[in-house]
């Protein structure tokens, strides 16, 4: 065979190739939504800018005041009241106590708080710095920092304009009995988290790494249990055997969900293990959330391996699903830091309420009754999904 033989039928095969991929509709419409769908995400998930806004604060102001003397705290208040309304950059809401704030973090209704010590107004009054403590979500991370480094900065400005009147006020031979730091910087911040202990970045990580794993697990190794078998024949072999369909797919689904609890336990045990993660919440809880991450994920599966033609069209399908959720769903990146637009998108992810469950329970120890919102969406996807998924896997089947 000559060259131009071999180009010929080389050609030949391509052009066959590429026909088929032009004659499967829905693996065309993939093969140009990936490359968009990535392409956007790296594009619009980050922010444009390192600034925060409409960051969500309790405060806590402990200062019980100085007999005869005005209350300093609620000066503080006052200024930072006004400076989160000229600048956005927060909410502010009234809680009693640290506890208070952190039951509020744990159910995630905070991203951290703010406590003005008991001794506030007496301290400053006697030349010692006021203490004021930052309460950080430590299953946040680089949210953690962002806030402690803005809010810093907030009370930096505060004090310097605190600083200033006391020195015009103050005579020298007071300014020379008092503290001279309590003079410059009469505000002494320090950083506390709700929980004990020193947490690393593999803390938030662990918990989306295992949320993601679940839903990969299952997602591509659902093409291969239907659209394989339907592709070789197997599956045939058990349409017609004499057993109620629906136990196809309870099978199916109880195989994916051993295959991503034991991915699930083994991501655990090498946190735990290798990085050092403390686990701060339920072991049963966890693996309940690991559980009801299959449920929520075996529906969609189903649903998409039945509407595909093949294999190939059906992972195809579960990748361009699976990358958006991956980025979007917090799991490697703050949600909160995203635009606001790419957040609203996140809401409607179920992996989202996956990853933040599991790290509400293993790094800040919250229990049941704190992760209701993310166990009603993922019940409720799971449910909507395989009540889909039973009738359109029979369709399926019978064509």
């Amino acid at each position: 065979m000559g060259i131009r033989g071999l180009i010929s039928q080389s050609l030949m095969v391509t052009w066959k190739d590429l026909m088929e991929l032009f004659r499967n509709k829905m693996g065309l419409i993939m093969l140009v939504l990936m490359p968009i769908f990535m392409m956007s995400m790296v594009g619009f998930i980050y922010p444009s800018d390192t600034s925060i806004s409409d960051v969500s604060i309790a405060l806590v102001n402990d200062d019980e005041g100085h007999a005869g003397y005005p209350s300093a705290s609620a000066m503080l208040v006052a200024a930072l009241e006004q400076m989160s309304t000229d600048t956005g950059m927060m909410t502010i809401t009234n809680a009693s106590s640290f506890d208070e704030v952190r039951d509020m973090i744990q159910s995630g209704e905070i991203d951290g708080g703010i406590v003005i010590s008991s001794n506030f107004t007496s301290s400053l009054i006697v030349g010692k710095q006021g203490i004021v403590t930052i309460v950080t979500d430590e299953s946040n991370p680089q949210m953690s920092m962002s806030l402690q480094f803005a809010l810093k900065e907030v009370f930096e400005q505060i004090g310097t304009w605190v600083a200033e009147q006391n020195v015009q006020l103050l005579s020298p031979t007071t300014i020379n009995a008092t503290n001279s730091l309590a003079i410059v910087k009469p505000y002494s911040v320090r950083t506390e988290g709700s929980v004990p202990g020193e947490l690393s970045y593999f803390d938030f990580m662990a918990p989306g790494l295992m949320a993601m794993t679940v839903m990969m697990s299952v997602m591509t190794g659902l093409p291969a249990a239907i659209s394989h078998e339907r592709e070789v024949g197997t599956l045939d072999g058990m349409m017609v055997a004499p057993i109620n369909r629906l136990t196809i797919i309870l099978g199916k689904t109880l195989a994916q969900t051993a295959r991503g609890l034991l991915q699930g336990t083994l991501i655990l045990t090498l946190a735990v293990v290798l990085f050092g993660v403390t686990i701060h919440g339920s072991i049963l809880l966890i693996f309940a959330l690991l559980l009801l991450g299959v449920f929520s994920f075996v529906g969609l599966g189903v649903v998409i391996t039945s509407f595909a033609k093949d294999q190939e069209t059906a992972m195809m399908v579960m990748m361009t699903l699976m990358f958006p959720m991956m980025f979007l769903s917090g799991v490697f990146f703050p949600i909160q830091q995203m635009p606001w637009y790419m957040q609203d998108i996140s809401r409607a992810l179920p992996l989202t309420y996956a990853a933040t469950a599991l790290r509400k329970v293993m790094v800040l120890g919250a229990n049941i009754g704190m992760i209701t919102t993310e166990l009603a969406v993922l019940i409720g996807f799971g449910a909507v999904m395989t009540t889909i998924a039973v009738p359109v896997f029979k369709r399926a089947m019978t064509k």
